[in-house]
């Protein structure tokens, strides 16, 4: 579903005889509207001035033409800036250079709604309200002087001052929103009430954006407006679905909150303990007062606050957190009215896999198979969904009280659904568990995975890794992988040729989709996996063999010496 909008302006000279304000909108097409969103912008050019009309009308073009011509990569509000900056730049310049323009500026009013988010960058005293449930709120504040007597003088105008100080904003959006951008020959004349009272007749249906704006305009000039009249009307029809860009300017606007503490609270939730802490991020179980239910909270740590790139990271994570609607994973449960910088997920009774070794439970076989089966289940919806985990291990397998096995922690995830979305850093997850083509630069993929889901059955059963343990920044050459029977000589055979197809050194040797492995590991005996033996010592993949050349080879030799003997 796009992003909907109903838009409609008006503008009227008032009693003036030029009509000094300029009104533009863009809305564009997919993948613009995605990417850069749709842009609307009033500006009420400095009256007296003879470049008042030219200083908002070119400020105006030059914002909804130039906007789009910035890259993609940097932040709408960044961008708004750069945009506005230049034009204040060359509309001072032509105010000073040109006599019959002097003093040439204007205010300007500028919204961006994009995704599931609206910017706005304002300068002047034109405005910028929002109405949402029945509330109107003025976004923007008036740049003019303190005194009553000056409050039409402007302290801050495009094409005032060589340097231009901007006010930016952002805020979600709703479904519903009513945006109003006026100039001051509308909003002096009406109060907020008056306002809010045109403004609701989107919201019954009763008028449409172009009329609504019509009658804001139309009432200014009855009610006796000495200035131009403008008004630009939006209401959000339909929001689409969010983006890994919309949850990454989200990210920014949210501060990171301090450690917490059992018994604190933050916003509705209270903290109950600190589950784990890594050098990135916090986990909490939390209980939410509203309704009682435990949650896991995750956060930013606080020494991470100020990174744009873990900011980014961690809201690629929540994005992709959300995606994995099944039961193999936990849940994302919509946070409302977030003051900070978190996601909460369900929350489940259990213990994770390592914590299981780490209390000295052994796995049998069969137990081993069945925990194999499910997660290699979960991997598979993963990369159904385009999503690479990338960390698989037994920390970040749950075994929940209620017998469903969860995959823990999207921190270093990878997703191809997203351009942006690319992460050049193919060592992302734990040593001894990255497949050995990944120490050489390659890039991860579901073999990656899949091999790590094998070392993790490798390693509860055995407690061993089947290449030995890889420190972090350990540079490791990759010989065979040892059997899982020379630590359990009681595992099948059949389910040591799966584990070892499933660690195999060459990536071709693996299992191509987890699917393949799925099946290796639900048939079982009755149609074993063979034993791979391409790369192995022939003393490792048949010692009776071995010996038997040994003594046929002997044989042979003592029958050379012999004739060599009887010749002579």
């Amino acid at each position: 579903m796009p992003l909907i909008i109903d838009a409609g302006y008006a503008t009227h000279a008032g009693p003036r005889e030029r009509n000094e304000d300029f009104v533009g909108m863009v809305t564009p097409a997919e993948p613009e509207l995605s990417s850069k969103g749709l842009i609307a912008a009033v500006a009420d050019g400095v009256s007296g001035s003879e470049g008042g009309r030219q200083a908002s009308e070119y400020t105006v073009r030059g914002l909804l033409a130039d906007y789009y011509a910035t890259p993609e990569t940097w932040p709408v509000t960044q961008a708004l800036d750069k945009v506005i900056k230049a034009i204040n730049s060359w509309v001072q310049k032509q105010g000073s250079s040109r006599r019959e323009l002097a003093g040439m500026a204007t205010t300007l009013t500028s919204v961006v709604l994009r995704g599931r988010f609206y910017y706005f960058a304002h300068v002047g005293d034109s405005r910028l309200y929002l109405l949402r449930d029945g509330r109107l709120s003025r976004l923007t504040t008036d740049h003019v002087w303190d005194r009553p007597e000056m409050q039409h003088v402007l302290t801050r105008a495009v094409g005032l001052d060589s340097r231009l100080a901007i006010d930016h904003g952002m805020g979600p959006l709703q479904e519903g929103d009513v945006f109003l951008l006026a100039t001051d020959g509308v909003w002096a004349t009406m109060s907020e009430y008056d306002l809010c009272h045109h403004l609701s007749h989107l919201l019954g249906g009763d008028a449409d954006a172009s009329a609504v704006g019509t009658a804001l305009v139309e009432n200014a000039v009855r009610a006796g407006t000495k200035d131009n009249c403008s008004a630009l009307v939006l209401r959000v029809a339909t929001l689409p679905d969010e983006n890994l860009r919309d949850a990454v300017s989200g990210s920014r606007r949210l501060p990171v909150p301090p450690k917490l503490k059992p018994g604190q609270l933050i916003d509705h939730l209270e903290v109950e303990e600190a589950i784990h802490a890594s050098q990135a991020t916090l986990l909490y179980r939390v209980v939410d007062r509203h309704s009682g239910r435990k949650l896991v909270l995750k956060t930013l740590h606080p020494d991470r606050a100020d990174d744009p790139a873990e900011r980014s990271a961690f809201a690629h994570e929540e994005w992709l957190a959300k995606r994995v609607v099944a039961r193999f994973f936990p849940q994302v449960i919509a946070a409302e009215d977030r003051n900070w910088l978190y996601y909460l997920t369900t929350w489940h009774e259990g213990d994770t896999l390592q914590q299981r070794l780490d209390a000295g439970l052994h796995f049998t076989a069969p137990e081993a198979i069945a925990i194999g089966t499910r997660l290699i289940r979960a991997i598979g919806a993963l990369h159904r969904r385009s999503i690479l985990h990338r960390d698989i291990k037994p920390a970040n397998v749950h075994l929940g009280a209620d017998g469903e096995l969860r995959v823990l922690d999207f921190g270093v995830a990878q997703s191809g659904l997203e351009q942006e979305d690319a992460v050049d850093a193919p060592q992302a997850g734990t040593p001894s568990f990255l497949a050995p083509e990944q120490f050489n630069g390659e890039p991860p993929s579901r073999r990656t995975d899949l091999y790590a889901a094998g070392v993790t059955l490798y390693l509860v059963l055995t407690r061993h890794y089947p290449y030995g343990e890889i420190e972090p920044f350990q540079r490791p050459k990759f010989g065979n992988p040892v059997p899982p029977s020379r630590y359990r000589p009681d595992i099948p055979l059949w389910l040591e040729n799966v584990l070892m197809k499933a660690v195999a050194r060459d990536p071709q040797d693996r299992y191509e989709t987890a699917e393949e492995f799925e099946l290796a590991l639900e048939r079982g005996a009755s149609n074993p996996t063979p034993r791979r033996t391409a790369g192995m010592p022939l003393a490792k993949r048949d010692p009776a063999m071995l010996w038997r050349a040994v003594a046929s080879m002997s044989i042979v030799l003592n029958l050379l010496l012999l004739y060599l003997i009887v010749v002579r």
